[in-house]
């Protein structure tokens, strides 16, 4: 007779049967069932050998990493297998809080990390508008005259193309120093750099592109890239029942940050304030906040005994097909992803839009982005990672393709919605979609600073191409059509993943009955 155990989706959390009573000795089968929505489930039995029949035991069920072996199924008795709330003799690492004040102040550091560096980046759409605009004027001057206006576009796209690049190029660094127990060095670090960046982005004169670039492309984004997988990754020391759900609030940090952030740099560096003094003040905020974070954050378990070794976990990411199938969607994806966001302001402006409410075309889309965020971890618990991944992708791509049709006020709104909220879903779903297809946790930071380092290639090349498309003369349907199609083409890298990984857990299914 089968008990299920655990009805988890793999890769979040796992099962383990501990005997209670020293020298009893049963056998454990464990096998693997599916349902429609692609989550795998657990099931397992416990089995004693008939010479074992006449002894009694207890047994507890509590969550650890989990165990595999073959066992010997031949002349044996099935047993129901009564679980209990506690263990007799549980480790207290094992048991994680899933709540209390240092776990709670934690996730509000977390909050903070997310919204002062990914929610900084996501708004460089107003920084992008006022260097073409006002700040590297006389550098478009010159590139118009040279009939290159193009390049002087692709320019100012380089800076927020580097500084995501590197967000996501500096997790293997950061992951690989997390591992090895470093993880209040690089936070105040992190923390320390990003303050730094943005007090000399507000010494940047205008028209020296170099300074801007160091300062805001450069600096700024290893600041967030050392930050980001060590704050969420300290997420996990505190919660795992609850862990998807945290993790969606924390990524909802980086939305508000998307829309608390453009509100105010417009209404600086495009007010009386202006340049200098405006990032100044956004520099002296995102300091203070970030100096809340480093007191509130706080680890409780200790480092592995041996850290991850990142060219064995590389070798093992390379043999496993759904991870590389999710790494080639991550760059293709991404290469279309920041089109919008960093565009989609400069669109409105340039059909004609209202100049003002075009300032806030960046806020409805961060908005609609944030609540996604927030909703994603609901609908995963009903349709599964996999599945909600390859849905957000998809709309997406067809959202940006959307994108030609933008003309008026209203095609503004619901386009900001919508792809707002797809976004939002596909940000909030990446990290989990990476526990998942890591089957040893223990070696979930090396693979995600390495899945993260190559996916970030896209986010690299993908807007300044698509400024090159864009051209002197603003033809908005050719990085549109570019930026759909590539977003597609990694919804297509995703929909071969979930289905390979579906497909290899029923065969390890097949292979324990």
């Amino acid at each position: 007779m089968y008990v299920p155990i655990s009805t988890f989706p793999i890769g979040l959390y796992s099962t383990i049967l501990r005997e209670a009573e020293t020298g009893s000795q049963l056998i454990r089968h464990e096998s693997w069932t599916h349902d429609s929505t692609g989550n795998i489930y657990t099931v397992a039995a416990v089995t004693r050998p008939p010479r074992m029949a006449s002894q009694s035991s207890t047994r507890t069920v509590f969550t650890e990493p989990r165990v595999f072996g073959d066992e010997d199924k031949e002349d044996s008795e099935t047993l129901a297998c009564p679980v209990v709330k506690h263990s007799d003799t549980p480790s207290p690492l094992d048991e994680f809080p899933e709540g209390g004040l240092t776990a709670w102040t934690t996730t509000f550091g977390v909050f903070l990390v997310q919204f002062c560096g990914f929610g900084y980046t996501t708004s460089f759409g107003v920084y992008e508008d006022f260097y073409n605009e006002h700040y590297l004027t006389n550098e478009t001057a010159r590139m118009r005259r040279r009939l290159l206006y193009r390049e002087s576009l692709l320019a100012s796209l380089w800076i927020g193309s580097c500084n995501a690049f590197l967000i996501t190029a500096v997790c293997l660094i950061s992951g690989s120093l997390y591992d090895r127990g470093y993880f209040y060095h690089i936070v105040i670090a992190g923390s320390l750099l990003q303050s730094f960046s943005l007090f000399m982005l507000s010494l940047a004169k205008p028209n020296q592109y170099y300074q801007i670039f160091l300062a805001q492309g450069v600096c700024s984004g290893i600041a967030s890239g050392l930050m980001y997988i060590p704050s969420i990754a300290v997420i996990s020391h505190h919660f795992r029942r609850k862990r998807t759900l945290v993790m969606t609030f924390v990524a909802a940090g980086s939305s508000l940050g998307a829309i608390v952030h453009p509100i105010m740099l417009n209404n600086l560096l495009n007010g009386p304030v202006g340049f200098t003094n405006g990032v100044r003040i956004s520099a002296a905020m995102v300091s203070g906040l970030l100096l809340i974070a480093c007191l509130c954050m706080r680890t409780r378990l200790d480092p592995p005994t041996t850290p991850v070794n990142y060219i064995v976990a590389a070798k093992k990411s390379i043999r496993d097909v759904p991870l590389m199938f999710m790494t080639a969607g991550g760059f293709f994806f991404q290469a279309g992803f920041y089109y919008p966001l960093f565009f989609f302001q400069l669109d409105s402006i340039k059909h004609g839009i209202n100049i003002t409410f075009s300032f806030y075309s960046l806020v409805i889309l961060n908005t609609s982005n944030c609540v996604g965020r927030v909703t994603s971890g609901y609908i995963a618990a009903y349709i599964g990672v996999p599945n909600l991944i390859v849905i957000a992708t998809i709309s997406c791509g067809v959202i940006i393709l959307g994108m030609i049709a933008l003309n008026s006020l209203a095609s503004v709104v619901v386009l900001g919605v919508f792809y707002g909220y797809c976004a939002g879903l596909y940000i909030a779903m990446v990290a989990p979609l990476m526990a998942t297809l890591t089957p040893n946790l223990s070696e979930l930071g090396g693979r995600m600073g390495i899945c993260s380092f190559m996916s970030g290639f896209g986010s690299l090349i993908g807007t300044p191409i698509a400024g090159a498309l864009l051209t002197s003369n603003y033809i908005w349907w050719m990085p549109d059509l570019f930026a759909g199609i590539i977003a597609l083409v990694g919804a297509v890298m995703y929909g071969i993943m979930r289905f390979l990984y579906v497909r290899s857990q029923m065969g390890k299914q097949s292979l324990k009955c």
